[in-house]
């Protein structure tokens, strides 16, 4: 029997000079609608298969499209389709997922396709997925992939490994087959109740790609994007600017919603734009501005249409106890403050000699660095009380997430820190005030970090709390790109980082401890055989009780072990002049442009 896949869900990717933005107005001279905004870090590239950092992963799915998507105003979250022609039919176990797809959806245009309207087919999807399990592509996502066992991928890829030839993107596998020209299907070796959101659902990294582009461009494949969505690239200049236009190639795509009945503010912005057709904004123009000062300038100088997740410097200045402030009110700037579904979360590589391991001894060291770090005061000050403590690593809006749950994970306690790591033989051996290893040799943290404002701040917070334990820490400054490569290698040994979900479940931020996941998701790089059977299970069973249990046993293993410390959970803040209409910040995705407009009017008269 086949079930057609409900549309409802309950709600309950990691994250140079100023760039100098042209002013708001030209848009209006123009006539051209233009969004500008600034990223805080710099982008990696726009090839799905190969991002892993939320800055780029915001670009691409303006660009390319996943077969679903999640509805712009619902709350809690609703699926819909983007390029399918329906909800995905499902076998009674979950095994065996089939799509049609909308015949007449086309690719914008590209060389790549020698002067031809190139149509969105099954083929697509088969190729896009594949992608990920390609050795020359080096998909950070492929343990992601991995995880979800379509029949024969793994060993295609093993094939090209062991066979030392290139991917067979060619040879037939269960997994993913394009039944006819509409139709793909996706079987799994295991259940998969969640593939919908887990897998289809995602056009940042799902999105579909076009197999002529990728052999047209070849390793210049992450500066040239094609997509059947709204948005095509149109100008980069890499860690500077990011120009996207609308596409002309775009299909007919008319505004629709489905907000909640006591949703005041989805209800008033379906209604100003209900059957608009999209995108309703021409260009998009992003700047790469890594301190928050500019970035906060030049928005209330008018030049910027969106201050994106604002940094907790200025938050008392825009929005003391969560409002507005009156002067910026006045000028009709509006507020939007989320408890965001992310954690903050310093990783420890397990692999290191110093930090890592699982002895008694090494696992006593991480949970005093965890216990001495003063999370209320960076809650508090350096992050002006933008956040909750985190207690696991289940994030707040998803399935996974229990508000009543407690552990060591949110403690702060410099003595009971102290006492661990007197008890395993963390002490001061010859008087200058430093603890040294349990074998006598120098205890040196080392942590990498950013060189902006924020990151200093929390160095300092760091270098306070670790000399009150008596630890030297030593800090390694480098762009968040080159700190994310270091990472995927192994070749760190502490940093800190932040993660966003993807989806309304919450697993996700359990792949960390997956070491399945070793060198995509978990970059802390921890091995634990019951861990991993306990998330390959949780995998499997749909949502219930059991399933809640083995959530609680993963939480208490990751506050057992610590191999990441999971500090707290942001509240994000943006900012929206009054000429932008109709933002909303997603929850579990990133798209958002082609749901805004700009109001002439309010902006000519700014």
């Amino acid at each position: 029997m086949k079930r057609r896949q409900a549309l409802s869900l309950g709600a309950a990717p990691l994250l140079p000079a100023p760039a100098v933005f042209a002013a708001a107005t030209d848009g209006v001279a123009t006539g051209e609608k233009v969004l500008r905004y600034a990223f805080r870090v710099a982008e990696t590239g726009f090839d799905p298969a190969q991002v892993n950092d939320i800055y780029s992963r915001t670009v691409t799915p303006h660009i390319f499209e996943a077969l679903y998507q999640y509805d712009p105003l619902a709350r809690p979250v609703v699926v819909r389709p983007l390029t399918a022609a329906g909800m995905p039919e499902h076998s009674d176990d979950y095994t065996t997922w089939t799509v049609k797809i909308r015949p007449g959806i086309f690719f914008a245009d590209d060389p790549a396709f020698k002067g031809q309207r190139r149509e969105l087919v099954s083929d697509d999807y088969v190729f896009t997925y594949k992608r990920f399990a390609d050795p020359a592509v080096k998909s950070p996502a492929f343990s992601w992939m991995l995880d979800f066992e379509l029949v024969g991928l793994k060993e295609l890829r093993q094939q090209a490994i062991d066979q030392k030839r290139p991917f067979d993107y060619d040879r037939p596998i269960d997994g993913l087959q394009a039944l006819d020209r509409y139709t793909v299907r996706f079987r799994c070796a295991k259940p998969q109740p969640r593939f919908l959101t887990s897998a289809l659902t995602g056009s940042d990294l799902v999105g579909a790609v076009a197999r002529e582009v990728v052999q047209t461009y070849g390793d210049k494949i992450p500066a040239h994007p094609v997509g059947t969505g709204p948005f095509r690239l149109k100008s980069w200049r890499r860690s500077s600017q990011i120009v996207l236009e609308k596409s002309p190639f775009y299909r007919e795509v008319r505004y629709d919603a489905a907000p909640a009945p006591d949703d005041l503010e989805g209800q008033a912005i379906l209604k100003r734009f209900k059957g608009r057709r999209l995108p309703m904004i021409d260009r998009v123009e992003i700047s790469i501005v890594e301190e928050e000062q500019p970035r906060w300038l030049t928005f209330l100088q008018n030049k910027a249409d969106l201050m994106h997740d604002m940094q907790p410097e200025f938050i008392n200045q825009a929005m003391p106890a969560g409002k507005v402030a009156p002067n910026l009110a006045k000028r009709g700037i509006n507020g939007h403050r989320l408890l965001r579904s992310d954690s903050v979360m310093t990783l420890f590589n397990m692999e290191d000699p110093v930090v890592g391991g699982y002895s008694a001894d090494k696992v006593a060291l991480r949970r005093a660095i965890s216990l001495g770090l003063d999370v209320p005061a960076e809650i508090n000050l350096v992050r002006r009380s933008q956040g909750i403590p985190a207690q696991s690593p289940s994030v707040p809006n998803t399935w996974s997430y229990e508000p009543r749950f407690k552990s060591e994970m949110g403690d702060y306690n410099p003595s009971r820190a102290k006492a661990l790591l007197d008890l395993y033989g963390y002490v001061d051996r010859d008087g200058d005030g430093w603890r040294e290893r349990p074998d006598g040799q120098p205890l040196v943290l080392r942590m990498n970090t950013q060189p902006d404002s924020q990151a200093r701040a929390l160095d300092d917070l760091w270098r306070r709390d670790m000399k009150v334990l008596g630890v030297r820490i030593e800090f390694n400054t480098a762009k968040w790109p080159e700190n994310l490569k270091t990472a995927r290698a192994g070749k760190f040994q502490m940093w800190r980082v932040g993660g966003v979900a993807a989806d309304p479940d919450g697993q996700t931020a359990y792949a960390r401890y997956h070491s399945k996941q070793i060198g995509g998701q978990n970059m802390a790089r921890f091995r634990n055989a019951e861990f991993d059977a306990l998330f390959d299970r949780m995998s499997v069973l749909p949502n219930n009780d059991e399933r809640r249990a083995l959530f609680d046993r993963a939480r208490r293993i990751a506050a057992t072990y610590m191999p990441y410390k999971i500090q707290l959970h942001r509240y994000v803040t943006d900012m929206t002049q009054p000429w932008l209409v109709g933002y909303r910040r997603p929850l579990f995705w990133q798209e958002f442009w082609q749901y805004v407009d700009i109001d002439g009017r309010e902006l000519a008269s700014a």
